[in-house]
């Protein structure tokens, strides 16, 4: 068994049929350009739900065109039909070049991924923390104010909601290892042990987090007077946690 192959043993074997089968139609594809095929999100860390997760990949060309684009697209056709998502086609350059301004996905894909072919860039990167941080406010923020919009927009409806509070999570997800990560904690693997194990110190109700995750999950299903409840709850825990994020960094420990 492989490395690559290992790393996959907690993702169906359909799954990692269809994963090989990809590498090898892109990497015929695009042939000497291509210069690495990397699965990163759920199905590299461990919260992969088969017929609910797609598949995230990032595709480092050395040069590409919109000839290849298009050849791309017209195979992807097949792929998509396979939960896998269109990905992020960059060359190492651009990668690299933008680690300033996107270091909250960069380091989750740091941390969580499988190179499925060519050469894995991600152990030569660091991270500035001070970007890390930046995002990770801009983006909790962001979610709150997306949050409200969205719940006026859905008119508070019982539908609206339960389809709002689990894409608010999973877009929330990502900032909270951020912020354990500038906090010096270790990140737990997977959104289930990160919310049971989220620590105190982050002043939010991790409680309504993992119900949310519940509810993302199909595995519980609130009636229409419980709903509103879980959306006040929700919107709450994310209130303290901006509020907490301020006073960490007031204290100079963010």
């Amino acid at each position: 068994m492989t490395s690559t192959e290992g790393r996959l043993q907690h993702l169906p074997p359909e799954v990692r049929r269809t994963l090989r089968a990809y590498t090898e139609d892109v990497t015929a594809l695009f042939g000497p350009s291509l210069q690495a095929v990397i699965l990163y999100g759920s199905a590299a860390g461990g919260d992969f739900l088969p017929g609910r997760s797609n598949l995230n990949l990032l595709v480092l060309l050395s040069q590409y065109d919109g000839a290849s684009l298009q050849r791309y697209g017209k195979a992807h056709r097949r792929w998509s039909k396979e939960n896998i998502v269109v990905p992020l086609f960059l060359s190492e350059a651009e990668l690299r070049a933008s680690l300033e301004l996107f270091p909250l996905e960069y380091v989750e894909m740091q941390e969580q991924h499988v190179l499925l072919a060519g050469r894995d860039p991600f152990p030569e990167f660091h991270i500035d923390q001070k970007n890390l941080l930046l995002q990770c406010e801009q983006e909790v923020r962001g979610n709150l104010m997306r949050l409200r919009q969205r719940f006026v927009e859905g008119g508070g409806k019982q539908e609206a909601v339960a389809i709002l509070l689990p894409l608010s999570l999973t877009a929330l997800l990502p900032c909270l290892r951020g912020l354990l990560r500038l906090l010096g904690r270790s990140v737990p693997k997977g959104a289930e042990a990160l919310l049971k194990d989220l620590p105190s110190s982050l002043g939010c109700d991790s409680q309504v987090f993992q119900e949310v995750l519940s509810l993302k999950r199909g595995q519980i299903s609130p009636g229409p007077f419980e709903t509103p409840r879980l959306f006040e709850r929700y919107m709450v825990s994310l209130q303290s946690l901006v509020q907490r994020m301020e006073q960490l960094k007031a204290e100079g420990r963010l």
